[in-house]
């Protein structure tokens, strides 16, 4: 597909900001996706890509995927996404979070950030100390904000349910087993719940260490991240990165639900319909990982507190729920019947 980029991903954004500080090495991509229903809101996500053309493809898709998110969680949020292209050791320093903060403050409240991969509640206590436009801050008792990876997990575990109670017919996650990609914030918070309720669980991470701990307190098993998406299970749930559902990994998925909290899992539109062929179903991952820019977005605003939160995203597995039956009765996929949705929402349809 030809764009005024030359990049498949372009899908009318519409800003890209390119930021530079040579004295302190600062290089990031701040998208701007949709503001049709509000402020670009989304993570700063620090990250070593391969090359540049890598990084402004994740930029481009995360900050769509966040359009969608905010807009089917019911949130007055357009979508925005930022990255900061960091060296192989993702070293960041005081001089580069005052930049990046300043860099966001310039737009002058288009875009709202917070913490994604590589960033910190600590990171946005720096960016905050040139920019109002941030959240995910501390907070006190009774407050809302801070880390927002526990309101995230929280949902995907809620999605888990419900996708279970949809292909499976059960009201527990007890005695279902569970492979878990990742065992960072998101995925560690849907282990803990996971096994509260009696779940098995299969763990990797890239960090052995990491995945060994999680699985010794949560009397999980540790399997090599090669081999977490195939072993045989009653859900798959990718909480590490995306583009991990291909053509070829499909074929090999051994689980009739795919559920967890990754953006953009699906590498291509085609494999939401490959995933429906093969009688799996998908939750589609803006809207069970919805969580965490709902924390956000209600801090932010500052619209509600803790059990306003909780409420917003208890109602993630009725929208999931909307969205198989949609699928089940037109025959199309659950990722496409979310993209329209959600395209509808933000005026793009």
């Amino acid at each position: 597909m030809n764009t005024p980029w030359g990049f498949p991903d372009f899908d009318a954004h519409e800003a890209l900001h390119f930021v530079t500080d040579e004295k302190c090495g600062l290089r990031a991509i701040i998208a701007m996706h949709s503001t049709h229903l509000g402020p670009a809101a989304g993570g700063t996500r620090l990250w070593h890509y391969a090359d540049d053309a890598d990084a402004l493809t994740d930029a481009l898709r995360l900050s769509r995927g966040m359009s969608y998110k905010n807009a089917m969680a019911g949130l007055p949020l357009g979508g925005g996404k930022a990255v900061v292209l960091a060296n192989k050791t993702r070293t960041k320093t005081p001089e580069m979070l005052a930049a990046f903060g300043a860099a966001v403050d310039s737009l002058c409240g288009k875009y709202v950030t917070a913490e994604d991969v590589g960033m910190s509640v600590a990171d946005m206590i720096e960016i905050s100390k040139q920019t109002r436009f941030v959240a995910g801050l501390p907070v006190g008792g009774g407050e809302v904000g801070g880390d927002p990876g526990p309101h995230t997990s929280l949902g995907v575990f809620l999605g888990i349910k419900a996708a279970v109670k949809r292909a499976l017919g059960k009201d527990s996650l007890n005695g279902l087993h569970i492979a878990l990609q990742g065992a960072g914030s998101v995925a560690g918070g849907v282990a803990r719940q996971a096994a509260a309720e009696g779940a098995r669980l299969s763990i990797a991470d890239v960090d052995r260490g990491r995945a060994e701990a999680l699985a010794a307190e949560t009397g999980g098993n540790v399997v090599t991240p090669d081999d977490i998406l195939f072993i045989e299970a009653d859900v798959v749930s990718p909480c590490a990165l995306g583009a991990i559902l291909t053509e070829q990994s499909i074929a090999r998925l051994n689980a009739p639900i795919v559920a967890g909290g990754a953006n953009n899992q699906l590498a291509t539109a085609a494999d939401g319909r490959r995933l429906q062929s093969r009688g799996i179903l998908y939750a589609p991952d803006y809207v069970i990982n919805a969580g965490g820019i709902i924390n956000v977005s209600t801090e932010f605003l500052g619209d509600g507190g803790p059990e306003l939160v909780r409420s917003r995203i208890e109602a993630i597995p009725g929208r999931l729920e909307q969205i198989w039956a949609e699928s089940a009765a037109t025959e199309q996929d659950p990722a496409c019947v979310a993209d329209a949705m959600a395209q509808k929402l933000i005026g793009r349809r």
